[in-house]
């Protein structure tokens, strides 16, 4: 998945070709056969488990039914596939689909289909509506969600037990409350693990912004970073997590990762996560509870959604048959083999509905749950990258500084990058 979900990441370039159509209208042949070029990130951490095998199996199986179209596979890891993907553009050597983790920079470069010309209407409406939108720059789909990842309230519930807490917290003044009694009775142990580091304070800051009604944008998509829901949430964190000693010391410089960690070890006994730490609690022997994530009056309804997108390049003209490939990529057989493989989120309806009734994956509940209403970041805003970089750099100084000069400065840096565009 895009850098939130990069957990199980690989570092190598697994299965790579060497593309040589350049320009438009490249790979076809005399004999009216057209080759795709398929470039996708590598979701597995070893050999063994590359997406390049799943990729080549499906280019494969897609052929055997179509065999006037082929397929060329080359999986990259993430760490390079942003620069190298930027690389084959401005070469002329432009992939027909690409799977990464954002596509809103190539549709200020018009270099994208829209959904609905590279995808057949039930396969459209087989797309969870709200990752669809997500996928929308001006109210047009561009982007089509891959796979997804959403975020829950995780408790340790042996360390519950200890200091007294009966069940999970529903309100801010609930977590306050079991992170108190959590200090008074289990020391040594990081009560509530608060991480807006530079590794993702965009995510962490984000959820306490829903769970005062605020938020990144308003109902238009401008910018609201210095709303007063915002500021008001990260003045509830300053005096109720921070000061009181009840989180770590400077949550601005510590990363998700290293939360994580601690929970899998024993050593915080509640956090915002995602999928991928039920394993890691698992493999620390940790007894962990998941919730809906707290917010100021009550438990959220919805959640931090994350998602990997797919797209579609015009510049070889190759419109029908990248249709049938995807249409083909995005059967419930294909998409079902992918999310079980990397224990990721469904984007299809269809492969929801399987999941949530397979037996099979009884721990993501949760996360099923509220995955259809989840809320993203401005993803589909071209100026998004640049204002996420910032908020990773700065935005976790609020809880320990003035929150309305940090969400200040923060605002102007996005009015700013939104004029220049």
């Amino acid at each position: 998945m895009n850098k939130r979900i990069r957990a199980l990441s690989a570092a190598c370039v697994i299965g790579a070709f060497t593309l040589t159509a350049c320009g438009g209208g490249g790979g076809g042949s005399a004999d009216g056969e057209v080759t795709l070029k398929l470039v996708a990130a590598d979701y597995g951490d070893k050999a063994a488990n590359s997406s390049a095998g799943y990729w080549k199996d499906v280019a494969k199986r897609f052929t055997a039914a179509n065999p006037k179209i082929k397929v060329d596979v080359r999986v990259i890891n993430w760490n390079d596939i942003d620069a190298q993907v930027k690389t084959m553009i401005q070469s002329g050597n432009v992939p027909d689909v690409l799977q990464t983790g954002g596509y809103a920079d190539k549709v200020s470069d018009d270099l994208l289909y829209k959904a609905e010309d590279v995808l057949s209407e039930p396969t459209r409406a087989n797309l969870i509506d709200s990752f669809a939108k997500a996928g929308q720059v001006d109210g047009v789909q561009y982007g089509i969600p891959f796979v997804s990842s959403a975020r829950a309230f995780f408790y340790n519930k042996s360390l519950f037990k200890q200091a007294g807490i009966t069940e999970a917290p529903k309100t801010w003044a609930d977590i306050t409350a079991a992170a108190e009694k959590i200090k008074a009775k289990v020391p040594g142990v990081t009560p509530y693990a608060l991480p807006l580091g530079p590794e993702e304070a965009q995510g962490e800051s984000l959820i306490w912004e829903l769970g005062n009604g605020g938020g990144y944008t308003d109902a238009k998509g401008g910018y609201t970073l210095d709303s007063k829901a915002n500021i008001e949430a990260f003045n509830w964190l300053k005096s109720n997590l921070v000061g009181p000693g009840l989180t770590y010391a400077n949550p601005a410089t510590t990363d998700r990762k290293t939360a994580f960690a601690d929970f899998a070890a024993g050593k915080a006994a509640m956090l915002n996560g995602h999928p991928s730490l039920i394993q890691m609690a698992k493999d620390g022997k940790v007894d962990y509870g998941v919730a809906p994530i707290p917010g100021k009056s009550g438990a959220l309804d919805s959640t931090l959604g994350v998602a990997d997108w797919t797209m579609a390049f015009k510049d070889n003209g190759h419109q029908a048959e990248i249709k049938k490939f995807l249409d083909f990529a995005y059967s419930k057989e294909n998409t079902l083999k992918f999310d079980e493989m990397y224990n990721l989120m469904p984007v299809t309806k269809d492969t929801l509905q399987e999941m949530q009734s397979n037996g099979k994956h009884q721990d993501l509940a949760p996360f099923f749950e509220l995955l259809p209403s989840a809320v993203f970041y401005p993803l589909g805003d071209t100026t998004w990258d640049a204002v996420s970089a910032e908020i990773k750099k700065k935005g976790g100084t609020a809880v320990s500084g003035n929150a309305a000069e940090v969400l200040g400065d923060l605002q102007k840096t996005a009015e700013d990058a939104v004029a220049d565009q």
